[in-house]
C-alpha cells in the first residue's frame, strides 16, 4: 500500500543527524575523500591561529586505531559561559553548524584571514566522529568536553591549573557508520602538512605516526619561493616571487575587502607544476587565481614577445599551454571575504581577487622582463619552442589518427568489404572484383583465413583524367584507399585529404583485380590499375598488383566412365585441349561471368594459390609507364586514335567474349 504523501509526510534533520545522515552536503563525499576533509576541518581552525601569532607549532598525531589528534599552541578555543548568546560556547562551537569567531573578519575581528571561514567544520567533524575530546588550556583553566556520536556526555569538566601556556587538542575517532572509509594513508598528512607548511611561512607543523613509528616536521621559512626552489632541479631560470595587497569589492553593491597575494614561479625544461592557495586551502579547481594567471602570463608574453621580435611571420598568438609546459608556479592569496565553491574550499570566485591578481602579475612580469631580461629571454624561447613542438605533434597526432582511423573496424566502415580472419600481412589477400553479384560467388569460394574481397560498382573514375579533388569525394576509390591502408602519393597541397604513403602500412600481402574476360570486365580492369598507378605506383613498383586471369572457355568431355570439365584461358589452349581429349563427347561454352560461376569453379580457376593463374603487373621504366598510361587512358587522344587504327585489329576478337 502507498505511503500517504501531506502535511505529516515533511520532516527536518536535527542535531548530529544534520551531518550524520548526509555527510556530502559538509564534506564533499562520504567515502574517504570526506573523512580526509573531516581532518583538514579541524586542523584549519589550529592554522588560523597559528597564523594569526598565536602559536607557531601544530602537531597531528596519527594512532594505531586510526584516530587522529591535532595539537596547536594557539590562544584556545573559548569554550566557557557567552553571555551574549547566553550559552556556553561549547556548544555554540561543537553543537551548532554556523557558529564562530571567524564571520566578522572584513571588520578586523579576531582573525584578519581565516581559512576556518564558515563555522561548520568543528562542529561537524565532531557529529561525523565514533568519539570526540576536546582539551582547552586558557585563563588558568583547563577545560574539558566528551562527545559520542554527536552527543556530549558529562558537559564541561572545568579544572584550575597553574600554567600560563595556552592551546587546543583535538583527539577523536571519525565514524564508519558516516564514513565508508575512515582509514586515512599516512601519505595523505604528510602531503596536507607539507602544503600548509608551504603557504604559512614560519609554521611548523610536526606529524606523529604511531602506525608506522616515525616523526617528521615541515617547515619553510621562505614559503612558496622555497617550495618552487626545491622543486626547480636544472631550472631554466631562477625562481622569482613577487607580492601585492590591494583593497576592493566584487560588485558597486557590496562592501569592500582587503586580499593580499604571493606568487612565486619559475621556468624548468623538466617538470610543470601549478597551485593555487587561498587562505591555505589549496584550490584544486582553480577559480579566481587560476583565471587570473592564465591570462596575465598570456598578455604579458604575447606583448614581450612581440617587442622581441620573436614571432615568426604570420605565426599565431600563444597560449597559455605554450606557457604552462615549462612552468612550475605557486600563488598563495588570502582575502577577508571569500566565494568559496562550497565547504570543502577547493575553489574561489571572487571577482575583485581575479581582476587584482590579473593585474598584480602582468605589472610584476613586465618589470621581471626588464630586470631578469636573460631569464626572461630564455623563458620567452621555450614558450615558442613548446608552441612549434606542439603544432608539429598535433599535425603527427592527426596524422597517425587518420592512419589508424581506416584500420580501425574496416568491415564496419566501408560498404560490402568482406575481411579475412588472419592478421599476417605476408598471407593476407585482397581480391577487388566487379560488382556484387561477383562478391557473391567470391565470398563463398575464397578460403576465409587469408581472402578478402571488396567489390567495385561499376566503371571507376578515371584517375588520369579527373583532378584530386573529384578523386577524393568518389567513394569508390577513397573506399578502396582505406582497405588498402597504406595511404596515397599525392602533391603536397593536396596533403590533407588523405594519409600519406606509407608501404610499410598496406595491409595486404596481394592486391588481386579479379574482373570478368569480357570487355567491360577489361576497362574496369584499365581503370583500377590507372587509380593504383596515379596514386599508389610504388605497390606497382613493389609487385603487389595482380590480375586474376578468368577462363575464356568451359570445356565439358563426357565419356562411357567419366565426365570432366575443363578451363582454357586463350583460344589456342582450347584448341590444345579440345584435341588432346580423344574418344568422347565434347561440349564447348564461352565462360560466364564470375557472378555466374559455381563457387567450386572460382575457387579452382580464380583463388585457389595452387591452381589459379595470377597475372604480375610488372612496372616498365618510369617513361614507358608513364607514355602507356596516357595512351590508353590519359589525354593523347591523337595517340589513342592513331593506335587503334594500327593495332585495333588484334583486339577484335575480345568483342566476341561474354
Amino acid at each position: 500500500m502507498a505511503q500517504v504523501y501531506d502535511n505529516t509526510s515533511i520532516s527536518q534533520l536535527k542535531g548530529a543527524d544534520r551531518v550524520r545522515l548526509r555527510p556530502s552536503v559538509i564534506f564533499g563525499s562520504d567515502d574517504l575523500r570526506g573523512a580526509q576533509q573531516s581532518f583538514f576541518e579541524i586542523l584549519s581552525n589550529s592554522i588560523d591561529e597559528a597564523r594569526e601569532g598565536h602559536g607557531h607549532v601544530i602537531t597531528v598525531t596519527r594512532f594505531k586505531d586510526d584516530s587522529i589528534e591535532v595539537i596547536d599552541r594557539g590562544r584556545g578555543i573559548p569554550l566557557d559561559f557567552n553571555p551574549n548568546e547566553n550559552r556556553y560556547n561549547w556548544e555554540l562551537v561543537y553543537c551548532e553548524l554556523y557558529a564562530g569567531g571567524k564571520y566578522k573578519t572584513n571588520l578586523g575581528e579576531n582573525y584578519e584571514y581565516s581559512l576556518g571561514l564558515n563555522g561548520l567544520g568543528a562542529c561537524a567533524t565532531q557529529y561525523a566522529s565514533k568519539w570526540f575530546d576536546v582539551a582547552v588550556t586558557r585563563d588558568g583553566f583547563k577545560y574539558e568536553l566528551h562527545f559520542e556520536k554527536g552527543v556530549n556526555i558529562g558537559g564541561l569538566k572545568k579544572t584550575p591549573i597553574d600554567s600560563k601556556k595556552t592551546g587546543t587538542i583535538q583527539h577523536w575517532m571519525p565514524d564508519d557508520e558516516v564514513f565508508t572509509d575512515i582509514v586515512i594513508p599516512g601519505e595523505y598528512f604528510r602531503t596536507t602538512l607539507k602544503q600548509q607548511a608551504v603557504v604559512n611561512k614560519g609554521v611548523t607543523f610536526e606529524f606523529i605516526d604511531e602506525k608506522d613509528g616515525t616523526k617528521e616536521e615541515f617547515c619553510y621559512p621562505e614559503g612558496i619561493l622555497g617550495m618552487v626552489r626545491e622543486m626547480n632541479v636544472d631550472g631554466l631560470t631562477q625562481p622569482f616571487l613577487f607580492s601585492g595587497e590591494g583593497v576592493g569589492r566584487d560588485r558597486n553593491d557590496r562592501e569592500d575587502y582587503t586580499t593580499k597575494c604571493d606568487v612565486a614561479f619559475a621556468f624548468n625544461n623538466h617538470q610543470a607544476e601549478i597551485y593555487y592557495y587561498h587562505n591555505s586551502s589549496w584550490l584544486e579547481y582553480g577559480g579566481s587565481p587560476d583565471r587570473a594567471v592564465r591570462s596575465a602570463f598570456v598578455s604579458a608574453f604575447d606583448s614581450f614577445l612581440k617587442e622581441e621580435g620573436k614571432y615568426r611571420a604570420n605565426e599565431a598568438k600563444i597560449t597559455f599551454g605554450d606557457i604552462e609546459e615549462s612552468l612550475l608556479l605557486m600563488s598563495s592569496s588570502f582575502s577577508t571575504v571569500t566565494s568559496y565553491e562550497n565547504q570543502t574550499k577547493r575553489s574561489i570566485n571572487n571577482r575583485f581577487i581575479q581582476r587584482f591578481m590579473t593585474d598584480m602579475i602582468r605589472e610584476h612580469l613586465t618589470v621581471w622582463f626588464i630586470e631578469r631580461r636573460e631569464d626572461a629571454l630564455r623563458a620567452a624561447d621555450q614558450v615558442l619552442l613548446n608552441r612549434r613542438s606542439r603544432e608539429k605533434a598535433e599535425k603527427t597526432r592527426l596524422t597517425v589518427k587518420r592512419d589508424l582511423m581506416q584500420e580501425i573496424d574496416m568491415s564496419n566502415r566501408v560498404r560490402l568489404f568482406v575481411d579475412c580472419r588472419s592478421q599476417d600481412i605476408n598471407e593476407r589477400e585482397l581480391y577487388i572484383v566487379e560488382g556484387n553479384s561477383a562478391l557473391g560467388s567470391v565470398k563463398m569460394a575464397r578460403n576465409a583465413d587469408f581472402q578478402a574481397v571488396i567489390p567495385v560498382r561499376g566503371k571507376i573514375l578515371n584517375c588520369l583524367k579527373a583532378d584530386y579533388n573529384a578523386i577524393f569525394k568518389n567513394d569508390i576509390i577513397m573506399d578502396l584507399i582505406k582497405i588498402l591502408g597504406c595511404g596515397v602519393e599525392l602533391p603536397k597541397k593536396f596533403s590533407k585529404a588523405a594519409a600519406p604513403f606509407d608501404i610499410n602500412r598496406l595491409r595486404w600481402n596481394k592486391v588481386v583485380i579479379c574482373t570478368d574476360g569480357d570487355v567491360d570486365g577489361f576497362q574496369i580492369r584499365t581503370l583500377i590499375l590507372a587509380m593504383f598507378y596515379k596514386l599508389t605506383p610504388e605497390l606497382i613498383r613493389q609487385g603487389k598488383i595482380f590480375i586474376a586471369e578468368s577462363p575464356l572457355y568451359e570445356i565439358g568431355h563426357r565419356t562411357k566412365r567419366l565426365e570432366r570439365t575443363y578451363f582454357a584461358y586463350s583460344d589456342q589452349e582450347k584448341n590444345e585441349i579440345i584435341a588432346s581429349l580423344g574418344e568422347g563427347n565434347v561440349h564447348v561454352q564461352r565462360s560466364k561471368g564470375l557472378g555466374e560461376n559455381e563457387p567450386e569453379m572460382m575457387w579452382n580457376t580464380t583463388m585457389n594459390p595452387e591452381t589459379r593463374r595470377l597475372i604480375a603487373v610488372m612496372p616498365e621504366s618510369e617513361e614507358v609507364m608513364s607514355g602507356t598510361f596516357n595512351l590508353l587512358l590519359g589525354d593523347d587522344v591523337p595517340g589513342r586514335r592513331a593506335y587503334i587504327e594500327e593495332s585495333g585489329h588484334l583486339y577484335m576478337d575480345m568483342l566476341d567474349v561474354g
